[in-house]
């Protein structure tokens, strides 16, 4: 392949990992944002606000547009209740869901016997699905508040190898916790990472900080981004950015695989 293809490819590659957090309040910006930047982002990120106000008509609405959904609720409740809520995210089409893996195993082992037998039998595309570790506005001290000893590091290795073992395709959690997570949970383990911001952007909430770059390079598979590009003056500008400095950290990985792949023939 001509290093032309070749960065063609990573570029392409690295725009279907970039999910937009679409946290806004009305269906008019949904309109606008999935018009704007659909041949920008992978997928756009619905949360509670907007399902809220708009419920599954917000995710056909992007659909229609051209738009695939994650849908961001993080069910966290009995086990049966989850897995229902999640089988009737996956009949609305949604390509990611999530829930939180402090509800436990047998929460999560039902959720995925749930759901994949709902789309072999309704011959429905399934959803990925993915277990919330350790929020990326939280940090020592706030486990410590709500009775969890554990370093936050060692909190999101225990939620994540706990959603491995009940069948979960991937986990959301910090960039800081890449790769640890890398280390005990292997390569196909899906890492789906917020707290990415790139240099110069404020933090905000977030506590546990990467850029794109970075974040790529040491092993996510997708970011969630959503104020630095939905605040830009240009927003398209803003995801184009993201995705070249995420192709970077692609270009970096691959570049280290053949280094080492060199060493390993000789």
């Amino acid at each position: 392949m001509s290093a032309t293809l070749r960065s063609a490819a990573q570029q392409s590659e690295a725009k279907q990992r970039l999910i937009f957090a679409l946290d806004v309040a009305s269906l008019a910006e949904v309109k606008e944002y999935v018009a704007l930047l659909k041949d920008d982002v992978g997928l756009f990120k619905v949360g509670k606000q907007l399902f809220l106000h708009g419920g599954p008509q917000v995710v056909r609405l992007i659909q229609r547009k051209g738009g695939r959904v994650f849908l961001d609720l993080k069910f966290h409740d009995i086990p049966r209740t989850v897995a229902n809520a999640s089988v009737e995210a996956a009949r609305l089409g949604v390509r990611m869901l999530n829930l939180h893996a402090a509800g436990g195993l047998r929460m999560m082992q039902e959720t995925v016997a749930a759901v994949n037998k709902t789309c072999k039998t309704e011959r429905l595309q399934r959803p990925t699905l993915l277990a919330v570790t350790v929020l990326t506005s939280l940090d020592k001290g706030d486990l410590k508040s709500i009775g969890v000893g554990a370093t936050v590091e060692n909190q999101v290795a225990r939620l994540a190898t706990l959603a491995r073992d009940a069948g979960m395709d991937g986990v959301v959690a910090s960039p800081l916790e890449i790769a640890r997570l890398r280390r005990e949970c292997g390569e196909q383990f899906l890492l789906v990472v917020p707290g990415v911001r790139s240099p110069g952007d404020a933090w905000d909430d977030q506590k546990r900080v990467l850029t794109p770059e970075e974040a790529v390079r040491a092993g996510a598979n997708y970011l969630v981004i959503g104020k630095p590009i939905r605040d830009a003056r240009d927003p398209r500008v803003a995801a184009r950015l993201i995705v070249q400095e995420m192709t970077q950290g692609l270009v970096t990985n691959q570049r280290s695989t053949s280094s080492v792949g060199r060493v390993s023939a000789a």
